[in-house]
């Protein structure tokens, strides 16, 4: 059962306007956490005023909640903004820049990136959008540094995702972050979506995710690649399972998950290295010879970089399993 060390309150900010999937996202998500026993997670949604707002489909939402709703929240959601790119109005900025200085997430999704802009809070940092807006943010703010190419981009405390679909990948790696890679892979198996895909991600592919199909030969090197993460899983080795030429695989393979076929297999191995720490009681030895890192320095070296922090304080933040068992390696 959670505990209230799981206990996390989101406000999301609804307008006038906003479509119903830009505001259902972070709803559907934060609530799935919920749903599932995961934690006491609760979202809520706020605007400029109590009363209610009119969506883009022509739905009237009402017990829409004043400003006052934000306080306190630990993450401050704009789910998506207006086409026009309008400044945000200064009681919303005044809502980001105090939940921020309280320690709250701030996390501007899609065009929400340009409310979060407007108030002040990606001046210096790097930031992401939707592709086709990321000139008109760029123009309006230019202290901020706009990167087109990612499905997302994390600074703990600010937040901001690229278009539409990348709102999910956003709001799964706050999960993934808060509560670990186990829980993050729930939630997203009850939506049915794609558990992973990293902020580095490209947004603008040609297929953001393969189709499950072994018709497709991309899929299925993806799968065998899964089925044998402890070995080595080179780029000649990869096109041999998917009976392509070296240069025909990585071009195919680009287009279909939008990284080179080194980053995915790194991402696949880092990604059942932190399922091994969450689950099991391996050694951290073990873990890295069953993800195919070789060593438990190399592991330990990229799962640093990756993530900032330890295999062994990974574990002790994310156990799943049942408590008082002890983690079989309590190396820093």
């Amino acid at each position: 059962m959670p505990t209230s060390e799981d206990a996390l309150r989101i406000a999301v900010y609804a307008f006038d306007g906003v479509t119903m999937f830009h505001l259902s996202v972070p709803q559907l998500v934060f609530d799935e956490v919920a749903r599932q026993g995961l934690g006491n997670w609760e979202t809520v949604l706020f605007s400029d005023r109590a009363g209610s707002i009119r969506t883009a489909e022509g739905y009237t939402l009402g017990q829409v909640r004043g400003p006052a709703a934000a306080e306190g929240a630990d993450v401050v959601v704009i789910p998506s903004w207006f086409e026009d790119g309008r400044t945000a109005g200064p009681v919303l900025q005044r809502v980001l820049t105090r939940a921020h200085s309280h320690g709250a997430t701030v996390a501007g999704l899609c065009l929400g990136a340009f409310a979060v802009a407007d108030a002040g809070l990606l001046s210096r940092r790097a930031a992401v959008t939707h592709w086709q807006a990321v000139d008109m943010l760029a123009a309006r703010h230019p202290d901020v540094d706009m990167d087109a190419s990612v499905l997302y981009i994390d600074h703990g405390d600010v937040l901001t995702s690229a278009g539409t679909a990348s709102a999910i990948d956003a709001c799964l790696h706050l999960v993934r972050s808060r509560l670990g890679a186990a829980a993050a892979n729930r939630v997203a198996r009850n939506l049915v979506v794609a558990p992973h895909r990293e902020g580095g991600q490209a947004q603008y592919i040609e297929r953001p995710l393969p189709a499950h199909s072994f018709d497709d030969p991309i899929t299925g090197a993806l799968e065998w690649a899964l089925r044998h993460l402890a070995e080595p899983l080179t780029v000649e080795r990869l096109a041999a399972v998917a009976h392509m030429s070296r240069r025909t695989f990585i071009r195919a393979f680009q287009a279909s998950t939008g990284v080179t076929p080194a980053v995915w297999v790194k991402r696949q191995r880092l990604d059942e290295a932190r399922r091994l720490l969450e689950s099991t009681e391996l050694p951290i030895d073990q873990v890295a010879a069953a993800c195919g890192f070789g060593s438990s320095v190399t592991l330990r070296q990229s799962f640093a970089a990756a993530f900032d922090t330890s295999p062994s304080e990974y574990r002790r933040r994310f156990d799943t399993r049942t408590a008082g068992r002890r983690a079989a390696d309590p190396r820093p």
